[in-house]
Protein backbone atom coordinates (compact mmCIF):
# COMPACT_ATOMS: atom_id res chain seq x y z
CA UNK A 1 0.00 0.00 0.00
CA UNK A 2 0.91 3.46 -0.68
CA UNK A 3 0.40 6.53 1.31
CA UNK A 4 0.94 10.02 2.62
CA UNK A 5 0.67 10.24 6.52
CA UNK A 6 -0.29 12.52 8.83
CA UNK A 7 3.73 13.54 9.15
CA UNK A 8 4.69 13.48 6.36
CA UNK A 9 6.00 9.92 5.83
CA UNK A 10 5.49 8.49 2.19
CA UNK A 11 5.34 4.67 2.74
CA UNK A 12 5.43 2.75 -0.34
CA UNK A 13 5.69 -1.05 -1.13
CA UNK A 14 6.00 -1.20 2.73
CA UNK A 15 9.01 1.35 3.07
CA UNK A 16 8.52 4.05 4.74
CA UNK A 17 10.75 7.28 3.19
CA UNK A 18 10.93 10.50 5.27
CA UNK A 19 11.37 13.80 4.14
CA UNK A 20 14.52 14.64 2.84
CA UNK A 21 15.56 11.22 1.83
CA UNK A 22 16.71 10.20 -1.56
CA UNK A 23 16.14 6.26 -2.57
CA UNK A 24 15.65 3.81 -4.62
CA UNK A 25 12.93 0.37 -4.09
CA UNK A 26 12.77 -2.27 -6.33
CA UNK A 27 8.93 -3.25 -7.36
CA UNK A 28 8.72 -7.06 -7.87
CA UNK A 29 5.76 -8.08 -9.48
CA UNK A 30 7.02 -11.64 -11.47
CA UNK A 31 10.49 -13.65 -12.28
CA UNK A 32 11.85 -14.88 -15.54
CA UNK A 33 11.24 -18.40 -17.02
CA UNK A 34 15.16 -19.31 -15.08
CA UNK A 35 13.79 -17.95 -11.34
CA UNK A 36 15.51 -14.55 -11.61
CA UNK A 37 14.36 -11.83 -10.17
CA UNK A 38 12.77 -8.90 -12.79
CA UNK A 39 12.82 -5.61 -10.35
CA UNK A 40 11.76 -2.49 -11.22
CA UNK A 41 13.63 0.50 -9.68
CA UNK A 42 11.10 3.30 -8.29
CA UNK A 43 13.82 6.37 -7.42
CA UNK A 44 12.34 8.57 -4.80
CA UNK A 45 13.36 11.84 -4.37
CA UNK A 46 11.64 14.20 -1.08
CA UNK A 47 12.44 17.03 -0.56
CA UNK A 48 12.19 18.61 3.65
CA UNK A 49 9.92 20.80 2.62
CA UNK A 50 6.53 19.68 1.85
CA UNK A 51 5.26 19.98 -1.17
CA UNK A 52 3.05 17.68 -4.10
CA UNK A 53 4.32 14.49 -5.62
CA UNK A 54 5.28 14.49 -8.95
CA UNK A 55 4.90 10.83 -10.44
CA UNK A 56 6.92 10.62 -13.49
CA UNK A 57 6.77 7.30 -15.85
CA UNK A 58 8.00 5.89 -18.89
CA UNK A 59 8.08 2.16 -20.72
CA UNK A 60 4.42 1.45 -20.18
CA UNK A 61 5.44 0.38 -23.53
CA UNK A 62 8.81 -1.92 -23.36
CA UNK A 63 10.15 -0.76 -26.97
CA UNK A 64 9.41 3.07 -26.74
CA UNK A 65 13.26 4.17 -25.69
CA UNK A 66 12.62 7.90 -25.91
CA UNK A 67 10.54 7.85 -23.27
CA UNK A 68 13.14 6.07 -20.69
CA UNK A 69 15.82 8.77 -22.40
CA UNK A 70 13.46 11.69 -20.98
CA UNK A 71 13.23 10.04 -17.39
CA UNK A 72 16.86 9.16 -17.72
CA UNK A 73 17.63 12.41 -18.09
CA UNK A 74 15.67 14.01 -15.52
CA UNK A 75 17.05 11.73 -13.03
CA UNK A 76 21.20 12.14 -14.31
CA UNK A 77 20.91 16.32 -14.13
CA UNK A 78 19.28 15.49 -10.64
CA UNK A 79 15.94 17.81 -11.92
CA UNK A 80 13.94 15.24 -9.92
CA UNK A 81 15.43 16.69 -6.69
CA UNK A 82 12.67 18.36 -5.37
CA UNK A 83 12.99 22.04 -4.17
CA UNK A 84 9.48 21.06 -2.19
CA UNK A 85 7.11 17.72 -2.33
CA UNK A 86 8.49 14.25 -3.74
CA UNK A 87 9.40 13.24 -6.79
CA UNK A 88 8.63 9.95 -7.84
CA UNK A 89 10.25 8.37 -11.27
CA UNK A 90 9.99 4.74 -13.09
CA UNK A 91 11.79 5.27 -15.73
CA UNK A 92 11.19 1.48 -17.33
CA UNK A 93 7.27 0.56 -16.14
CA UNK A 94 6.87 -2.90 -18.78
CA UNK A 95 10.48 -3.95 -17.72
CA UNK A 96 9.74 -7.48 -19.76
CA UNK A 97 8.66 -5.98 -22.86
CA UNK A 98 11.98 -3.57 -22.20
CA UNK A 99 14.12 -6.53 -22.00
CA UNK A 100 13.05 -7.75 -25.61
CA UNK A 101 12.71 -4.60 -26.77
CA UNK A 102 9.16 -5.64 -27.11
CA UNK A 103 5.69 -3.28 -27.06
CA UNK A 104 3.84 -6.21 -24.61
CA UNK A 105 3.72 -8.02 -21.41
CA UNK A 106 4.63 -11.42 -21.83
CA UNK A 107 1.17 -12.66 -21.75
CA UNK A 108 0.88 -10.51 -25.26
CA UNK A 109 -1.37 -7.69 -23.43
CA UNK A 110 -0.42 -4.17 -23.98
CA UNK A 111 -0.23 -3.05 -20.61
CA UNK A 112 -2.02 0.39 -21.20
CA UNK A 113 -5.21 -1.68 -22.41
CA UNK A 114 -5.46 -3.30 -19.14
CA UNK A 115 -5.39 -0.26 -16.19
CA UNK A 116 -6.62 -0.46 -13.87
CA UNK A 117 -6.23 -4.42 -14.25
CA UNK A 118 -7.13 -7.18 -11.39
CA UNK A 119 -5.90 -8.80 -9.19
CA UNK A 120 -6.07 -12.54 -10.34
CA UNK A 121 -6.01 -11.81 -13.86
CA UNK A 122 -3.30 -12.03 -16.56
CA UNK A 123 0.41 -10.75 -15.61
CA UNK A 124 -0.25 -7.29 -17.23
CA UNK A 125 -3.55 -6.86 -15.21
CA UNK A 126 -1.91 -7.91 -11.46
CA UNK A 127 1.02 -5.61 -12.78
CA UNK A 128 -1.46 -2.88 -13.88
CA UNK A 129 -3.22 -3.48 -10.39
CA UNK A 130 -0.44 -3.45 -7.71
CA UNK A 131 0.67 -0.06 -9.81
CA UNK A 132 -2.92 1.45 -9.72
CA UNK A 133 -2.96 0.31 -5.87
CA UNK A 134 0.24 0.55 -4.37
CA UNK A 135 1.83 3.32 -6.06
CA UNK A 136 -0.27 5.58 -8.01
CA UNK A 137 -2.01 6.52 -4.73
CA UNK A 138 0.56 8.70 -3.29
CA UNK A 139 0.97 11.38 -6.81
CA UNK A 140 -0.52 14.02 -6.72
CA UNK A 141 0.03 15.25 -10.91
CA UNK A 142 1.85 12.08 -12.79
CA UNK A 143 3.55 12.80 -16.52
CA UNK A 144 3.66 9.64 -18.48
CA UNK A 145 6.49 9.53 -21.46
CA UNK A 146 5.33 7.53 -24.61
CA UNK A 147 7.02 7.52 -28.48
CA UNK A 148 5.35 6.45 -31.70
CA UNK A 149 4.27 2.95 -32.66
CA UNK A 150 6.38 0.62 -34.62
CA UNK A 151 7.58 3.20 -37.40
CA UNK A 152 5.24 6.12 -36.71
CA UNK A 153 7.64 8.98 -35.68
CA UNK A 154 5.77 11.29 -33.80
CA UNK A 155 6.13 14.84 -33.72
CA UNK A 156 6.54 15.83 -29.56
CA UNK A 157 3.43 16.73 -28.23
CA UNK A 158 0.60 16.54 -25.05
CA UNK A 159 -2.00 14.57 -25.13
CA UNK A 160 -5.08 15.67 -23.01
CA UNK A 161 -8.82 15.25 -22.69
CA UNK A 162 -10.33 18.73 -23.66
CA UNK A 163 -13.04 18.26 -21.33
CA UNK A 164 -10.31 18.72 -18.74
CA UNK A 165 -9.72 22.49 -18.76
CA UNK A 166 -7.17 22.33 -15.70
CA UNK A 167 -5.27 19.70 -17.94
CA UNK A 168 -5.18 22.03 -21.19
CA UNK A 169 -4.13 24.70 -18.79
CA UNK A 170 -1.31 22.59 -17.54
CA UNK A 171 -0.37 21.59 -21.07
CA UNK A 172 0.15 24.98 -21.87
CA UNK A 173 2.76 25.37 -19.41
CA UNK A 174 4.48 22.10 -20.62
CA UNK A 175 4.33 23.94 -24.16
CA UNK A 176 5.49 20.87 -26.32
CA UNK A 177 5.13 21.79 -29.93
CA UNK A 178 1.41 20.57 -30.21
CA UNK A 179 -1.12 19.21 -27.75
CA UNK A 180 -3.01 16.88 -29.17
CA UNK A 181 -6.89 17.24 -28.02
CA UNK A 182 -7.77 13.69 -27.21
CA UNK A 183 -10.57 12.04 -25.26
CA UNK A 184 -9.16 9.38 -23.00
CA UNK A 185 -8.94 5.44 -24.20
CA UNK A 186 -10.42 3.01 -22.13
CA UNK A 187 -8.06 0.81 -20.28
CA UNK A 188 -5.26 3.13 -20.83
CA UNK A 189 -2.62 4.61 -17.75
CA UNK A 190 -4.55 8.20 -18.40
CA UNK A 191 -7.96 6.91 -18.33
CA UNK A 192 -7.78 5.02 -14.50
CA UNK A 193 -5.56 8.61 -13.53
CA UNK A 194 -9.01 10.78 -14.94
CA UNK A 195 -11.30 7.88 -13.04
CA UNK A 196 -9.14 8.90 -9.31
CA UNK A 197 -9.05 12.26 -9.80
CA UNK A 198 -5.21 12.23 -10.90
CA UNK A 199 -4.09 14.91 -13.19
CA UNK A 200 -1.95 13.64 -15.74
CA UNK A 201 -0.07 14.97 -18.87
CA UNK A 202 0.92 12.02 -22.02
CA UNK A 203 4.24 13.34 -24.01
CA UNK A 204 4.16 12.09 -26.91
CA UNK A 205 7.18 12.05 -29.19
CA UNK A 206 9.69 9.62 -31.73
CA UNK A 207 9.13 6.07 -32.68
CA UNK A 208 9.78 2.75 -30.81
CA UNK A 209 13.12 1.60 -30.72
CA UNK A 210 14.73 4.76 -31.29
CA UNK A 211 16.25 7.82 -29.99
CA UNK A 212 16.40 11.12 -31.17
CA UNK A 213 18.06 13.85 -29.14
CA UNK A 214 15.33 16.50 -30.12
CA UNK A 215 12.46 14.62 -28.93
CA UNK A 216 14.62 14.14 -25.52
CA UNK A 217 15.56 17.88 -25.21
CA UNK A 218 11.60 18.66 -25.57
CA UNK A 219 10.27 16.28 -22.85
CA UNK A 220 13.18 17.49 -20.54
CA UNK A 221 12.35 20.76 -20.71
CA UNK A 222 8.55 20.71 -20.75
CA UNK A 223 9.11 18.73 -17.35
CA UNK A 224 11.39 21.58 -16.35
CA UNK A 225 8.50 24.03 -17.11
CA UNK A 226 5.84 22.00 -14.66
CA UNK A 227 8.61 21.51 -11.92
CA UNK A 228 8.92 25.20 -11.86
CA UNK A 229 5.38 25.99 -11.84
CA UNK A 230 4.58 23.74 -9.34
CA UNK A 231 7.26 25.38 -7.41
CA UNK A 232 9.78 22.35 -7.26
CA UNK A 233 12.42 22.99 -9.35
CA UNK A 234 15.94 24.32 -7.41
CA UNK A 235 16.76 27.50 -8.61
CA UNK A 236 20.25 26.40 -9.62
CA UNK A 237 18.35 25.64 -12.83
CA UNK A 238 16.91 28.21 -15.66
CA UNK A 239 13.52 27.87 -16.89
CA UNK A 240 13.57 26.82 -20.78
CA UNK A 241 11.79 29.26 -22.80
CA UNK A 242 10.29 28.06 -26.12
CA UNK A 243 10.12 30.65 -28.44
CA UNK A 244 6.61 29.99 -29.51
CA UNK A 245 2.93 28.83 -27.44
CA UNK A 246 1.73 24.80 -28.10
CA UNK A 247 -0.22 24.81 -30.78
CA UNK A 248 -3.80 23.68 -29.31
CA UNK A 249 -4.72 20.57 -32.12
CA UNK A 250 -8.79 19.88 -31.91
CA UNK A 251 -9.05 17.28 -35.28
CA UNK A 252 -6.62 15.72 -37.26
CA UNK A 253 -6.40 12.98 -39.93
CA UNK A 254 -4.30 10.20 -41.84
CA UNK A 255 -3.31 10.60 -45.38
CA UNK A 256 -2.63 6.85 -46.98
CA UNK A 257 -0.70 5.17 -49.02
CA UNK A 258 -2.97 4.33 -52.81
CA UNK A 259 -0.24 2.21 -53.65
CA UNK A 260 2.12 -0.03 -52.42
CA UNK A 261 6.09 0.31 -53.03
CA UNK A 262 8.80 2.50 -51.36
CA UNK A 263 8.64 5.13 -49.64
CA UNK A 264 10.47 8.25 -49.75
CA UNK A 265 9.29 11.28 -47.56
CA UNK A 266 10.31 14.93 -48.66
CA UNK A 267 9.26 16.77 -45.55
CA UNK A 268 10.44 16.58 -41.72
CA UNK A 269 8.29 16.25 -38.92
CA UNK A 270 6.15 19.60 -37.76
CA UNK A 271 6.55 21.21 -40.83
CA UNK A 272 3.47 23.21 -42.26
CA UNK A 273 2.08 22.17 -45.34
CA UNK A 274 0.04 23.99 -47.89
CA UNK A 275 -2.63 21.53 -49.70
CA UNK A 276 -0.81 20.44 -53.09
CA UNK A 277 2.87 20.13 -51.45
CA UNK A 278 4.80 17.28 -52.18
CA UNK A 279 4.95 15.03 -48.85
CA UNK A 280 6.79 12.06 -50.30
CA UNK A 281 6.96 9.61 -53.38
CA UNK A 282 6.56 6.27 -53.82
CA UNK A 283 8.05 3.82 -56.16
CA UNK A 284 8.17 0.37 -57.15
CA UNK A 285 11.61 -1.24 -57.24
CA UNK A 286 11.97 -1.43 -60.80
CA UNK A 287 12.07 2.28 -61.74
CA UNK A 288 8.73 1.88 -63.35
CA UNK A 289 6.63 3.23 -61.00
CA UNK A 290 6.82 6.76 -59.25
CA UNK A 291 3.31 8.39 -57.16
CA UNK A 292 3.62 11.46 -55.93
CA UNK A 293 1.99 12.10 -52.67
CA UNK A 294 0.21 15.57 -51.50
CA UNK A 295 -0.75 17.07 -48.64
CA UNK A 296 -4.71 17.30 -49.24
CA UNK A 297 -5.08 19.92 -46.95
CA UNK A 298 -2.92 22.73 -45.04
CA UNK A 299 -1.99 21.76 -41.41
CA UNK A 300 1.41 20.49 -39.56
CA UNK A 301 2.66 17.00 -39.91
CA UNK A 302 2.06 15.73 -36.94
CA UNK A 303 2.93 11.94 -37.49
CA UNK A 304 5.41 10.36 -40.14
CA UNK A 305 5.74 6.62 -41.71
CA UNK A 306 9.51 6.63 -41.70
CA UNK A 307 9.29 2.87 -42.94
CA UNK A 308 10.98 2.09 -46.23
CA UNK A 309 8.21 0.25 -47.72
CA UNK A 310 4.22 0.69 -47.43
CA UNK A 311 1.08 -1.29 -48.42
CA UNK A 312 -1.68 0.43 -50.14
CA UNK A 313 -3.76 2.20 -47.59
CA UNK A 314 -0.66 2.30 -44.93
CA UNK A 315 -1.11 5.36 -42.71
CA UNK A 316 1.99 7.62 -44.10
CA UNK A 317 1.53 11.02 -42.55
CA UNK A 318 -0.84 12.33 -39.81
CA UNK A 319 -1.74 16.01 -40.54
CA UNK A 320 -4.08 18.81 -38.42
CA UNK A 321 -7.22 19.80 -39.34
CA UNK A 322 -8.34 22.08 -36.93
CA UNK A 323 -6.16 24.46 -34.24
CA UNK A 324 -8.37 25.73 -31.36
CA UNK A 325 -5.52 28.25 -31.70
CA UNK A 326 -7.07 29.75 -34.51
Amino acid sequence: MTKTTNNNVLSILGNEVLPGISTTINFNIAKLYTSTKVEIPIIIERSKIPGPTVLITAGIHGDEINGVEVVRQIIAKKINKPAKGSIICIPVLNVFGFLNMNRFFPDGRDLNRVFPGTKNGSLASRFAYQFINDILPAADFCLDFHTGGASRFNAPHIRVDPKNENLVALAKIFNAPFTLLSKNLEGSYRSTCAKKGKNILLFEGGKSQNSSKEIAIEGVQGTMRILSYLGMLKTEFEVPVRDSDTLLISTSFWIRAKYSGLLHIKIPIGKHVNKGEILATITDPYGKMRHVVKATNEGYVINVNEAPIVYKGDAIFRITKELVNE
